[in-house]
């Protein structure tokens, strides 16, 4: 049964605002004055194992005033502009790093294993095996590279590793050089493979903090850093910060029913699907973006459009590859723009 869930009605429940701006059928959120916004320069850096700069693009809590800030429409046209940068035109690999002692999530990889993609049995597998090729993604191929050529509505989940090495602990610090050291390691090994057009999920569970803001200042982010490569020389690797989101439902999801059964993977894949999006067309910080420095799925944060209830229950906005799933909207780079579930 697929009982409809006013978006409206919804973001009273949750004390969210789900209308998103400029969308011809959902009003527009109201500014805030003073509220605080996110820039290229005011992003939240750090330095790499390499001595590099490393730019955070961060996915605001369900509550933050500049999550809300963000929906609205910056700059003319569309309300997000191109600024030369690369973006990954011709599809976006991603491989799942899941960093624990057990698996990060239910059915998912044995701790010490690696191997395709096809070989993850969880909820976030699953997730990742069907993304490419949804109405949802084809959003991303409104989007351009500089030759004018859309990027394509392609995701291919090429392999995981369960890392279960150096785990660091509930409510550790965990920094970005860290990271890129545990990827670095990775690579070393050869449990992981470099490719430029790959995004590295780094999986944690429990409260670990990757970061150091999980929770408190951010749900996940994007980035990238500097690995050394055999025989190629140091390149730059392109990764997520993915924490364990259900250790604050309230803060990193709306806490509504599970539509899978599985709460933990239910509340990622959303997470998961923003920064998969956004570094697809944003891959180094410098092509997608509005004036304020918000890119694609920054402008649609928190924001589900119309939500149905599934079979068991839960709440949903969509169907991929057969089942449902409650994923925030993507902003469509089409038109006068808009945040959608589909093109």
């Amino acid at each position: 049964m697929r009982r409809l869930l006013p978006a409206l009605a919804v973001s009273t429940v949750l004390l969210l605002a789900v209308a998103c701006s400029d969308s011809p059928t959902t009003p527009v959120a109201p500014a805030t004055p003073g509220t605080p916004s996110l820039s290229r320069e005011g992003a939240d850096q750090e330095f790499d194992a390499q001595g590099n700069k490393s730019e955070r693009h961060v996915f605001e809590l369900a509550n933050s005033a500049g999550a809300r800030f963000a929906r609205l429409r910056t700059s003319g046209g569309t309300g997000i502009s191109y600024h030369g940068g690369q973006v990954l035109q011709a599809g976006t690999n991603v491989v799942a790093v899941y960093w624990g002692a057990s698996p990060v999530y239910t059915n998912g990889p044995t701790p010490g294993g690696t191997g395709a993609g096809s070989g993850d049995n969880s909820m976030v597998g699953f997730f990742l095996a069907h993304l490419g090729g949804s109405p949802y993604f084809s959003i991303n191929s409104t989007y351009k590279d500089g030759l004018g050529q859309a990027i394509k509505n392609v995701v291919n989940y090429t392999g995981y590793w369960a890392n279960n090495t150096s785990v660091p602990a509930n409510g550790q610090n965990v920094s970005d050089a860290a990271m890129i050291s545990m990827l670095q390691s990775g690579l070393t090994s050869r449990k992981l493979v470099y490719d430029p057009n790959t995004l590295y999920l780094i999986f944690t569970a429990g409260t670990v903090n990757l970061g150091g803001g999980f929770g408190t200042q951010y749900c996940a982010y994007h980035t990238h850093g500097t690995v050394s490569v055999t025989g190629q020389g140091n390149k730059t690797i392109l990764y997520a910060a993915m924490p364990y989101v259900n250790a604050y439902p309230t803060a990193c999801s709306n806490n509504s029913p599970s539509p899978n059964n599985d709460p933990a993977a239910d509340r990622v894949v959303n997470v998961l699907a923003h920064e998969i999006e956004e570094t697809t067309t944003d891959m180094m910080g410098n092509a997608w973006f509005d004036s304020r420095g918000y890119e694609n799925a920054d402008k649609c944060a928190w924001n589900f459009g119309t939500m149905y209830t599934t079979g068991n229950g839960g709440w949903a906005n969509m169907n991929i590859g057969g089942r449902d799933w409650l994923v925030q909207q993507n902003w469509i780079n089409s038109g006068s723009g808009g945040c959608r579930l589909s093109f």
